[in-house]
């Protein structure tokens, strides 16, 4: 399977997704994908352990009204880490409110990724730290944003790519195909990570899109496109890494599902059945890298247990630091709004600390 260069990318995405392992965890033999080294699998199966535990984690949180709401991305976790560990040093990340295991598999600290989730500050982090844009909200606004800034980067000579992730829901924005359009015209070194998890919240895919992938929808926009199953670690993280090293926008479709609700809010019972996600359930993308491993020698007993405790050893200090109670400033209200105060705002700050007083 070993080869020298990316495939070249076309338009028109395959007809069927891209894989390297089966969903039983066997290779798969004549994909035109060239497979990871041993290290980077091994290292992609420990973030996706330590990811799924800090996702659950998260959502007992939520539970526990630690957060103010919380979009689970189990099941999509071949997508969170294998995507951002195809990523260079001097490469940037744009996500969505549901890519918070992409976030700490970025570095950002628990506390840093679950502040805006958490009804703090709208952002938790330092994005030039760690090289992360402000986790979006608002559907396919992230795409702009990232295609204005590898536009950017290039003009100033920077080798920088952009990592945008969105879901199936916000193809179906304007935002995005904008964006695709920018992209294409000024051959924007951005990444569009397409996580299509089966709905936008309640919406099943046969209402948004009538074309034979989402995939497709770069054709239009001169952007070369590439369909790859989702729950493959190792298509996904190869496919990202071929898409960075060609150097000009590519739009992946990476075809998964998404486990639990839409967020907490959400009642999934209404629109899909328990068959449907059992389905899925059997297609576990954690299973599956483990699964090849443990046929290579690369995964025992005794790593199993390892990464196992390093997850809870994660999990526990997602639990401390969220369980801490800070006394929270009214004064910070008027912090980080503006780069430089406006008159008006400098006066209300004076009046409330004159009023706390």
């Amino acid at each position: 399977m070993a080869r020298t260069r990316a495939p070249e990318l076309t338009l028109l995405p395959s007809e069927e997704p891209l894989s390297l392992l089966r969903e039983d965890g066997s290779p798969v033999e004549d994909s035109p994908l060239a497979m990871p080294d041993d290290d980077v699998l091994v290292e992609l199966h420990r973030r996706m352990v330590i990811g799924r535990r800090f996702d659950t984690q998260a959502t007992a949180l939520t539970r526990q009204g630690r957060l103010a709401v919380y979009p689970s991305s189990r099941g999509q976790e071949a997508c969170e880490v294998g995507a951002v560990l195809a990523l260079r040093e001097q490469d940037w990340l744009f996500p969505t409110y549901r890519d918070s295991v992409a976030l700490v598999t970025r570095g950002v600290s628990p506390l840093g990724t679950l502040t805006l989730l958490q009804g703090g500050w709208h952002l938790g982090y330092d994005p030039y730290e760690h090289r992360v844009g402000p986790q979006c909200t608002p559907l396919a606004t992230n795409t702009l944003h990232a295609v204005g800034f590898a536009h950017a980067a290039r003009v100033k000579g920077e080798d920088t790519a952009a990592l945008v992730m969105l879901g199936d829901g916000a193809t179906s924005e304007g935002d995005t195909h904008e964006a695709l359009n920018f992209a294409g015209v000024w051959r924007a070194p951005v990444v569009f990570l397409v996580q299509n998890n089966g709905y936008a919240i309640s919406v099943p895919m046969s209402k948004q899109n009538a074309a034979p992938s989402l995939a497709h929808k770069g054709i239009g926009y001169g952007v070369p496109s590439v369909l790859v199953d989702g729950n493959d670690v190792a298509a996904v993280h190869a496919v990202v890494r071929d898409a960075v090293a060609s150097g000009g926008p590519v739009l992946i479709e990476a075809l998964t599902y998404r486990i639990e609700a839409h967020t907490n809010a959400d009642d999934a019972s209404r629109y899909r059945d328990s068959a449907e996600v059992a389905a899925w359930l059997a297609r576990d993308p954690v299973d599956r890298i483990e699964a090849y491993l443990t046929s290579r020698g690369l995964l025992d007993t005794a790593r199993r247990e390892a990464v196992a405790a390093e997850a809870e050893e994660f999990a526990a200090h997602t639990r401390a630091v969220m369980n801490a109670d800070v006394e929270p400033d009214p004064a910070e209200l008027f912090e980080h709004v503006y780069a430089t105060t406006p008159a008006h705002l400098r006066e209300q700050a004076a009046a409330l600390r004159e009023e706390l007083a």
